[in-house]
């Protein structure tokens, strides 16, 4: 990690690869939840990069028995 590198539990919003190392999550799933939610105020879009936003993901995840 570089010492300008934000760590990722400290990141506002994640990448799609990174939200899948972070919650233990498939990429192709946490895809698919983007595709099926494209209105949740837990996602973002950055052009056409898909954001997670961490907290807002993370109570989504807490009230869920399964994903």
């Amino acid at each position: 990690m570089n010492n300008k590198d934000v760590p990722i539990w400290e990141k506002y919003t994640l990448t799609i690869e990174e939200a899948s190392r972070y919650f233990r999550i498939g990429e192709n799933k946490l895809r698919r939840l983007a595709e099926e939610n494209q209105n949740a105020d837990w996602l973002l879009m950055n052009g056409n990069r898909i954001q997670i936003k961490r907290k807002k993901f993370e109570k989504l995840i807490d009230k869920l028995d399964a994903i």
